[in-house]
């Protein structure tokens, strides 16, 4: 993807997220092409829904906690953003990533289905934070990852172990916040037990689920924040 850095990994304790009030430049400037944008979106995936979310400014990194203030936007301006290679170069997209580990050393990883704006990437349980993951006025991304991987997987807290620490996987656009999530299953049974909870839902948003064993299981739909992390715990 052009406009990314080759991926820096950051491993912290402790994030420091404030939500505060900021009107982003870009969405004022190019309002009209960022809604036409959207419109034509919606033409090819019409369950596109132009909610409200939240991206960051200002990361920094020093002793061991990640720091950096969010401001709430929309999901538009979001994709605009993403599709113009990121014009601003002074905000990006921090998420969280719950990477599901199983007994067996698999990594579980879920396909975008094709309705949704990222249709065909490869990812570890994550989601765009939006309004629902402010706690007191900071971004909550361990409850956003609990709540994304409910949805997502059907697991629910006390049916993993979290590690502690993040691995942040920054590529200047993207910051993932990547926490190692242990499930004492193989990875055919967790697929197995996912694959169960996605044909219950109505319109779910993965369509399949991969195991990554090794670096050999890598592919070109799974983002590189996603491929550096899996490479740096293969690697350890």
């Amino acid at each position: 993807m052009n406009g990314t850095a080759p991926p820096v990994i950051h491993r912290v304790t402790s994030l420091d997220l404030p939500v505060e009030s900021w009107s982003w430049p870009f969405a004022a400037a190019r309002r009209a092409e960022i809604l036409a944008h959207f419109a034509e979106l919606q033409r090819d995936k019409p369950k596109l829904w132009n909610g409200r979310i939240l991206m960051g400014r200002h990361p920094v990194f020093a002793g061991g906690r990640l720091s950096a203030s969010y401001f709430e936007t929309d999901f538009a301006s979001f994709l605009a953003w993403r599709d113009w290679e990121f014009p601003d170069k002074d905000v990006f997209n921090g998420f969280g990533m719950g990477a599901l580990r199983c007994a067996d050393g698999a990594f579980v990883l879920g396909e975008m289905g094709s309705h949704t704006s990222t249709a065909g990437r490869i990812y570890f349980p994550s989601g765009t934070p939006d309004l629902d993951d402010v706690r007191d006025g900071t971004l909550d991304i361990s409850g956003s990852v609990a709540r994304e991987l409910e949805e997502e997987t059907g697991l629910v807290p006390g049916e993993y172990r979290s590690d502690p620490d993040w691995h942040c996987v920054y590529t200047g656009p993207a910051l993932a916040m990547i926490r190692l999530l242990h499930v004492d299953m193989s990875g055919e049974a967790l697929r197995s037990r996912i694959e169960a909870n996605l044909a219950l839902q109505q319109s779910p948003e993965l369509s399949a689920i991969h195991l990554v064993r090794g670096t050999r299981d890598l592919t070109s739909a799974m983002p590189r924040f996603v491929t550096a992390f899996i490479e740096a715990q293969f690697a350890a």
